[in-house]
């Protein structure tokens, strides 16, 4: 039965070997789980498993060796987007419809266009090329298609306007969320140096017995501040908009960096990096931080993390007056660089997939303004990007 759970492990892309497999073999000799399925789980685990990043790996194929669980092979990439369920009613634009859509020459002269509809327009419209309305291919409006648009109401569709005209509350990220950060943590703790600060209250063993013995046996305790990671980090994180089908995976990296880090302090911004940032977003407009405050506050020995998808419209990382939500006197892209100059060890972890990135102008040019320091959000841009921190 052993060795078919052995294989069935291997096939999990467990990197269970013969020898670990001889130890639980002895460990249930000498009855150290019998008649208990439970025992057996934790003893296994014990045994086999030797790095915490294939727990979940352990239990799939412990739950389907011994309680029948069936391994559908590709289910998750199987599953219909969420998007597409709630988006079925909206109007699909075929290839040549969006290719017949030109650029409408720049900013400056889109915003002209619509200060001159809504001077015009007086009613609803949808489906349309020219008015303010819902699912055509007018720059202005929202739920249709245009690559040069300002979205006005409802939700982003295709992520690409230049401007959004609503005031949107975006929800904090939850640092109490568990599930799923045991991995990150793991991760995340390469990221340590570890130094003793504060008032001495943890027993020095070491020292106390040498005190001891110059002592004539008389004992002489000697405390010393206990040892804490001296790591700090800044985190910048891009919430709302094309940010929302990743804010599971942001609050367990958000819950993992709370725990992991004593000198960490959190930062949210919308599509890129302006003159101010806020802490609370149910509060964004009206209780904000200048960028400038925080690079005259943070000292040089911070670590930066940026994590969002980078994917917006060029306008809001290179040009004035580019962000969709307030006037902006200077591109994204000098906020950027302000903060790439005051702290060198920066990385930028992006959770779209990386064969996305090529198709976002904005990806790849912030991915070369940050020397190609732009990870994937998994366990393995996790590692890759915290070992460029550590050095």
């Amino acid at each position: 039965m052993l060795i078919d759970f052995f294989t069935a492990l291997r096939k999990a892309r467990v990197p269970v070997t013969i020898k670990e497999l001889l130890l639980l073999i002895e460990a249930l000799d000498r009855k150290l789980a019998f008649a208990s399925l439970d025992d057996f789980y934790l003893l296994a685990r014990l045994c086999l498993v030797k790095d915490e990043k294939y727990f979940d790996r352990f239990d799939r194929a412990f739950g389907g060796y011994f309680h029948g669980l069936q391994q559908i092979e590709g289910f998750m990439q199987a599953l219909i987007p969420e998007e597409w369920l709630r988006q079925e009613l909206k109007r699909l634009f075929s290839e040549e419809e969006m290719a017949r859509i030109e650029s409408q020459g720049g900013l400056d002269k889109l915003l002209q266009k619509l200060k001159q509809r809504l001077q015009e327009q007086q009613g609803r419209h949808a489906g349309g090329n020219k008015w303010i309305g819902t699912g055509g291919t007018s720059p202005f409006g929202h739920g249709g298609y245009n690559p040069e648009g300002i979205r006005i109401g409802g939700e982003s569709g295709h992520k690409r306007a230049l401007k959004v005209w609503e005031k949107r509350q975006f929800r904090d990220l939850d640092d109490s969320v568990e599930l799923g950060t045991r991995n990150i943590k793991v991760a995340l703790r390469k990221l340590r140096k570890f130094a003793r600060s504060g008032a001495p209250e943890e027993l020095d063993l070491d020292d106390t017995i040498s005190s001891t013995a110059r002592n004539a046996g008389l004992l002489d305790i000697k405390m010393v501040p206990e040892r804490h990671n001296a790591v700090k980090v800044l985190l910048f994180l891009d919430v709302g908009g094309s940010m929302d089908p990743y804010v599971r995976e942001c609050e367990q990296l958000f819950s993992a960096a709370r725990s992991e880090f004593k000198h960490l302090e959190h930062f949210y911004f919308h599509n890129c990096i302006y003159e101010k940032l806020w802490r609370n977003n149910r509060r964004r407009f009206n209780d904000t931080i200048p960028t400038l405050e925080l690079l005259h506050t943070y000292g040089r020995d911070y670590r930066v993390i940026f994590v969002g998808d980078a994917a917006m419209s060029p306008y809001e990382l290179l040009a004035e007056n580019g962000s969709v939500e307030h006037w902006n006197q200077e591109p994204g892209q000098v906020w950027l660089q302000r903060i790439l100059d005051t702290w060198e060890k920066a990385i930028w972890l992006n959770p779209s997939e990386p064969r996305y990135w090529e198709y976002s102008t904005s990806t790849q040019q912030i991915r070369q303004q940050l020397g190609s320091r732009m990870y994937p959000l998994t366990l393995a841009g996790l590692d890759e990007g915290i070992s460029v921190l550590s050095k």
